[in-house]
């Protein structure tokens, strides 16, 4: 192949992710990894696990300060975004915002490294999050700050972006094949990455980000394996959608959030088709995709955080 030849694009997805012809990839943002710590300031300790090594799938877990003998704290279980191509449970923009999250809401959080695509195409990420629930169902191989420390019966499942698609479907999932000791009381999905064959409202007029976009972005995950009423981009299209195992939802988008009609159809079809639970949406003022993530010091954000307090430690 010529120089010339293999500088040619394939797939360009700024700020994901580029593909050259020659199989080259370039992640355009990927925050560097941070090794697991003890964190005396904000009173939250890490540690990495290995899940299944020869996927291979780990996690780091997080524990707040010693809590209470004998009391068990709720179980948080968490799903990073990044477009199923980018970022990771262990880099510095996701490590720092579970470590908040769990000193704040007093909860063990579990935040899941699962593969990223082109390596290892959709629907290798879900099944990775399916496994790691799982594998905390099964008894998390005798990890003692699971079984030590976290309620199996105050479950939460989280995400963000892409992520948040992953926690609704492992919440869907666990609707369908039950779990054995985990009782799933609620899920945060922030700025969920939802899509559809429809072109919705914002989709059509967003300055940098409309439907082609958010398009190319789940075809280039799926290598063009499925389309965009799949019911795992376009949850309304789930005929299972009512069977959601959950009590609440709690949903957060942004005023200028590229995915923000989504994030509203999804509440409304959860309103509609039959699920007994409670949802709530919320939409922040003048803020943009993951806000609360990329920018934690704004108001907003820390707001975000107050709310995840509430809605965990409400129920």
């Amino acid at each position: 192949m010529s120089t010339e030849e293999s500088a040619e694009i394939l797939h360009d997805l700024p700020p994901f992710i580029r593909q050259y012809k020659d199989g080259r990839l370039v992640r355009l943002i990927a925050s560097p990894k941070v090794p697991p710590s003890e964190d005396s300031v904000i009173g939250v300790r890490s540690k990495d696990v290995v899940i299944q090594p020869e996927i291979p799938l780990s996690a780091r877990i997080y524990l707040p300060r010693a809590p209470f003998p004998f009391k068990k704290l709720p179980l948080l279980v968490y799903f990073h975004g990044g477009a199923f191509s980018v970022e990771s449970a262990f880099g510095a923009l996701y490590d720092p915002h579970l470590k908040t999250t769990a000193a704040e809401a007093n909860v063990v959080a579990v935040s899941v490294e699962y593969r990223l695509t082109p390596e290892h195409p959709l629907p290798s990420a879900y099944e990775d999050s399916w496994l790691a629930l799982k594998w905390i169902d099964s008894g998390s191989g005798g990890e003692e700050w699971i079984s030590e420390f976290a309620d199996l019966n105050r479950v939460f499942i989280a995400g963000d972006s892409a992520g948040a698609n992953l926690a609704h479907y492992v919440s869907l999932r666990a609707s369908i094949e039950p779990l054995g000791s985990l009782n799933l009381i609620g899920a945060i999905l922030n700025c969920p990455f939802f899509g559809g064959e429809e072109c919705l409202p914002n989709e059509k007029h967003h300055p940098l980000y409309g439907k082609a976009f958010t398009d190319k972005l789940w075809n280039f995950a799926w290598n063009g394996a499925t389309g965009l009423d799949d019911p795992r981009i376009n949850p309304l299209k789930d005929e299972n959608l009512h069977k959601l195992v959950l009590k609440k939802v709690l949903i957060f988008t942004a005023e200028h959030d590229f995915l923000k009609d989504r994030a509203l159809i999804y509440r409304e079809g959860l309103v509609k088709c039959g699920w007994g639970g409670e949802v709530e949406l919320i939409e922040a003022e003048g803020e943009e995709h993951i806000y609360s993530v990329l920018f934690p010091d704004k108001a907003n954000s820390k707001n975000f955080i107050k709310k995840v307090v509430s809605f965990i430690n409400g129920d």
